[in-house]
């Protein structure tokens, strides 16, 4: 708080209890101003350069390890420019259509291009009062769109065209991610006033970019060889990096969803920490049972699959059940990219349905379990009236709502792209590699 409110605060005190009590009341409430706190818009900044750090070069790193030599440069570009296209696509209309008031399903368009956003500008936190400067949010929400995008480039790598990527995500980010973020994190969103808690994305990020992976693996088809001969990661040291980038950068992307420097902040952190490491240990050692070793690449996988479990349960569970949630994601994460990828039989090259898919479906409907006060958490808005059993329907519908939506348009787009531009590369470039056939570069020189 500045220091004058310090000051004028014993004579706005005695001036109250001057007037009648109708009166007192109208001056008190006449005296809060908005306060924006420099510690706030401190954590607010780290917190969005690091959301911008898990994208690049974190996500890229973890992507370009997994896939073949030549395609590692491919994967890298499509990372970069599809978080490029989305930030300025958040600014054109984005935002508006996320964050202003509107209906239930989607915003308005009064802040087209930001029209009429300023310096002077403020946005809510969780705290009545306390704002943040509206620019701020603008670009953290920005850094959450645009690796949401870049996230779904891994269930068709290494045999899309690098213009149908794009296409795709201009007509993906429109009309899935949009009325998605609206409908949970919106003025008067659907999902949001019926209850949901989603703090940091599960179902807004990673559902989301999950299932249209999916639909994209199925749409676009296998990769050339895929079952008949060996497709191994590249170089596991990048991927390694890249994890350990994401796991740093996660926790701007969690904590910084409290929106201010309190203790909230903390507790998400917290469990950002805890809810990973036990996903790493749950996997390696489901690894090591299953397949009596377990691998660096399952370790990897892991730490991304805690990241993704706790993301929406972050910041209203208690460290507990923070690390169930961790331990229950690297299990139920390794039957994904084993078990039901093989029963799905789906070409998901990097696995983004069966960690990002699964680990978002399994962390939101835990959300509506672990949030309750008797197993440690918050209780949400309500702790008094808290039930598991209707919270996991809350969390279950919100789920669905997001499978359904993003699917049915990710369908429609892929379709549209398909005729317009043609889906996958010709045959003999994708045996060449994209390096070479989309961007004329190789990573490599021996």
């Amino acid at each position: 708080m500045k220091r004058r409110n310090f000051l004028l605060a014993p004579l706005v005190v005695l001036g109250c209890l001057a007037l009648p009590a109708g009166a007192a009341e109208e001056a008190t409430a006449a005296a809060v101003e908005a306060v924006v706190h420099k510690g706030d818009v401190a954590w607010m900044l780290t917190s969005t350069l690091l959301v911008l750090f898990m994208a690049l070069p974190g996500l890229a790193l973890f992507y370009g390890g997994l896939v073949r030599a030549k395609n590692v440069l491919s994967v890298l570009m499509q990372v970069m420019t599809v978080f490029s296209l989305i930030t300025l696509l958040w600014i054109a209309y984005g935002y508006s259509l996320a964050f202003t008031e509107g209906s239930p399903y989607i915003g308005g368009l009064g802040k087209l291009f930001l029209f009429g956003v300023t310096g002077e500008s403020l946005s809510d936190t969780f705290t009545p009062g306390v704002k943040l400067p509206e620019y701020l949010y603008i670009a953290f929400q920005a850094t959450f769109a645009g690796i949401t995008g870049a996230l779904i480039i891994g269930a068709f790598a290494e045999r899309m065209r690098f213009a149908a990527v794009l296409l795709f995500i201009l007509l993906w980010f429109s009309f899935a991610y949009l009325p998605i973020a609206h409908m949970v994190w919106g003025p008067e969103g659907l999902l949001l006033k019926s209850g949901a808690i989603d703090f940091a994305g599960g179902t807004v990020v990673h559902i989301n970019a999950g299932i249209a992976g999916l639909v994209g693996a199925y749409l676009v088809g296998k990769r050339i060889g895929y079952g008949r001969e060996a497709l191994a990661p590249h170089s596991l040291p990048l991927t390694m990096v890249g994890a350990a980038m994401l796991w740093v950068g996660w926790f701007g992307f969690n904590a910084g969803s409290n929106l201010e420097a309190t203790a909230g902040a903390a507790l998400a952190f917290l469990n950002t920490l805890v809810a990973t490491a036990a996903a790493v240990l749950s996997w390696s050692a489901a690894e090591a049972l299953l397949k009596g070793k377990p691998s660096m690449l399952g370790a990897a996988s892991g730490a991304v699959a805690g990241l993704v479990a706790i993301t929406p349960a972050c910041g209203t569970v208690g460290p507990l059940g923070a690390i169930a949630i961790g331990a229950l994601a690297g299990v139920v994460c390794l039957w994904g990219v084993n078990g039901l990828k093989r029963m799905l039989g789906v070409d998901d090259a990097l696995d983004v349905f069966g960690v990002h898919g699964v680990g978002g479906i399994l962390g939101s409907i835990l959300t509506g379990v672990f949030t309750a006060p008797a197993l440690g958490g918050t209780g949400g808005s309500d702790p008094a009236a808290f039930s598991i059993a209707g919270q996991v329907w809350v969390q279950t519908v919100s789920v669905l709502v997001t499978l359904v939506w993003s699917g049915l348009v990710s369908l429609i787009a892929y379709k549209i792209v398909d005729a317009v531009i043609g889906l996958r590369v010709e045959a003999d470039e994708e045996r060449e590699g994209l390096d070479l056939s989309a961007h004329g570069e190789t990573a490599y020189h021996l």
